[in-house]
């Protein structure tokens, strides 16, 4: 595989660049391709740390990578709420991981290969119809792709930003401005590295709009639209301008401690994908999905208001 570094990877670290573009590979079978000499810029040979100018073509050789993960297909319940022979639309349940990792166990990615006769393999081998991606304790919508023909374009419309992607999430406080924009870089966190980050010279790119719903007491209902989909990218930035999302206890510890003492744990994120609005790749038309906010974040929600 040949890969292109761009202006918006100058200063990354080679192995932060392949884990973005090797999704299927983990991060320690990453750097097994580095130290085997399956990675190469130019001629030559770099350490994992080595950061790039912006400008390098690297090669890699996908022979040396023997899967890390065999996938099996298992009877996990999934929720489709739209389907049709290109794609389709299912509700994730918080929990749940979307592919597997080091000790994630079941995954989504099982219950797809129960689920559908056919998907895409574009993402490699554990990654089978997976276009994008929610974090384990988030809930909602994700597209399945069928075929590589759709999920290459899927992911076109993804990195064009032209999938329209809504979220529903209860913050800590009141917003000072019933809407805005947060447009802050994010990037991998300097010393703790499963945590991101805002990052005014490095990082990526990562764009917020949100609009309150509702205030409740010390919290607010948001409305969050992501023009960008970054790792942990709405907590982050919620977490960033004073309001992280509730049961959020890696971005908002404090206000998550202060939050179980009166409510007690709320189990999870309170970060739901509610709405998908894009161009089906095939017709044109636009589909428009909506999820309804799950039982356990209603119930949560009615307690708080009462």
């Amino acid at each position: 595989m040949t890969l292109q570094a761009g202006p918006d990877d100058r200063g990354l670290r080679l192995d932060v660049f392949l884990a973005r573009h090797l999704q299927q590979f983990t991060r320690s079978h990453i750097q097994t391709l580095n130290r085997t000499g399956a990675v190469r810029i130019g001629e030559r040979r770099e350490k994992a740390g080595y950061k790039l100018r912006g400008d390098e073509t690297i090669e890699v050789d996908l022979e040396q990578a023997a899967p890390l993960f065999t996938l099996e297909a298992r009877d996990i319940p999934l929720h489709v709420v739209y389907e049709d022979d290109d794609l389709a639309v299912i509700e994730k349940p918080a929990g749940l991981a979307v592919h597997p990792g080091a000790g994630t166990g079941a995954t989504i990615a099982h219950g797809l290969l129960f689920k559908f006769q056919q998907l895409s393999q574009t993402g490699g081998d554990v990654r089978p119809g997976i276009v994008h991606r929610l974090d384990k304790w988030t809930s909602g919508l994700l597209i399945v792709a069928k075929n590589d023909w759709t999920h290459v374009r899927l992911s076109r419309a993804f990195q064009q930003r032209e999938v329209e992607k809504t979220y529903l999430a209860l913050v800590h406080g009141k917003m000072r401005s019933p809407s805005g924009e947060i447009a802050l870089n994010i990037g991998r966190h300097r010393t703790q590295r499963t945590r991101m980050s805002v990052q005014s010279t490095r990082g990526r790119t990562a764009i917020s709009a949100y609009r309150a719903v509702e205030e409740i007491g010390s919290f607010s209902l948001l409305e969050v639209r992501i023009g960008t989909g970054r790792t942990h990218q709405i907590r982050v930035h919620l977490a960033a301008i004073g309001h992280p999302v509730v049961g959020d206890d890696v971005y908002g510890e404090h206000a998550y401690a202060r939050f179980e003492k009166k409510y007690g744990k709320p189990g999870r994120y309170f970060l739901h994908a509610a709405r998908l609005r894009f161009a089906h790749p095939r017709t044109g038309k636009t589909l428009q999905i909506i999820s309804p906010l799950p039982a356990d974040l209603d119930i949560l929600l009615k307690h708080i208001r009462g």
